[in-house]
């Protein structure tokens, strides 16, 4: 045990100067937070191929969180984004939130995965600037690898002729797709996001019975037409029946747009299969509707 404890020492010692010398001498970082040495100066905002800003400080996000640590250079880029915003009212804002695979499986609030809630915090932000909800679209991916440097990617979307919706996750009008749905089923798995999200929902309906709840059912592109009409209604009337079971006795409508409405690739450029975008296409929409302004 004596001889254990010298040698420990040494080594604890060993990984401080270790530690020091990379940040210090290789990085040359001394004087700057360990999140600021970070931090890379490639945060841009593109339409395309075009850059309309870059430079910036990327936003850093710790382990496993979805509230962003920021710093003044990242307020400067948020304004300057508002300012093109407010210059082009044309123009949307698609954010994308990005999350590693170890992260997959960290709380995120209502939303299916922690990269959407980061990108919801970052509109949320937009929002307070004075960016409208209804020009900004969420999106997520999943990265390999044990850092995440660039966590949120900001991009202006060209006008879409390939017929992918963009959503936007908001309380009103909500989307959970990811592992809620299997390849060719209606069971209705739901992850703790869509829990969490439909223990409010309960409570807003209670509150205001001048709402109803829209349900619709989505599918890929595997299978014909028809058949997926019928699995995308099938899908719509599993999360009506989770809602009922829960207690929610607002009129709960239910409809499906089977394949028509995909939001991702069914398959890869060169024709494979692409696993990843079916199961963003497999889900259900929730939408949250005054009667008042419902037309039927």
């Amino acid at each position: 045990m004596r001889t254990f404890i010298p040698g420990f020492l040494f080594f604890c010692l060993y990984a401080v100067f270790a530690r020091w010398y990379f940040i210090c001498e290789v990085r040359g970082h001394c004087g700057e937070s360990e999140v600021e040495s970070v931090r890379l100066k490639t945060l841009d905002l593109r339409e395309g191929e075009t850059v309309i800003l870059e430079g910036f400080d990327q936003f850093y996000f710790e382990p496993d969180s979805i509230l962003p640590d920021l710093n003044e250079n990242n307020g400067q880029f948020l304004d300057a984004v508002v300012s093109y915003l407010q210059s082009n009212p044309e123009k949307k804002l698609t954010l994308t939130g990005r999350y590693l695979e170890s992260e997959r499986y960290a709380k995120a609030g209502f939303f299916e995965n922690i990269g959407l809630a980061r990108a919801a915090q970052i509109e949320f932000l937009l929002e307070e600037r004075g960016v409208l909800e209804s020009r900004m679209y969420l999106d997520h991916e999943a990265l390999e690898g044990d850092s995440l440097p660039e966590p949120i990617l900001f991009r202006i979307p060209l006008p879409d002729t390939s017929g992918y919706r963009k959503l936007q996750f908001s309380f009103k009008d909500m989307t959970y797709s990811d592992a809620n749905f299997a390849y060719n089923s209606d069971v209705f798995t739901p992850g703790e996001g869509f829990v969490n999200y439909a223990d409010s929902v309960k409570i807003f309906l209670d509150l205001h019975p001048d709402y109803r709840m829209l349900i619709i059912g989505h599918t890929d592109s595997i299978a014909s037409e028809q058949y997926n009409e019928d699995l995308g209604l099938r899908r719509a009337r599993s999360a009506q029946v989770y809602f009922r079971n829960l207690g929610v006795t607002s009129d709960i409508h239910v409809l499906s747009r089977g394949e028509t409405e995909p939001v991702a690739p069914n398959t890869l450029p060169d024709g494979s299969d692409n696993p990843e975008g079916r199961q963003k296409n497999r889900r259900v929409n929730v939408k949250l509707e005054s009667t008042e302004e419902v037309v039927e």
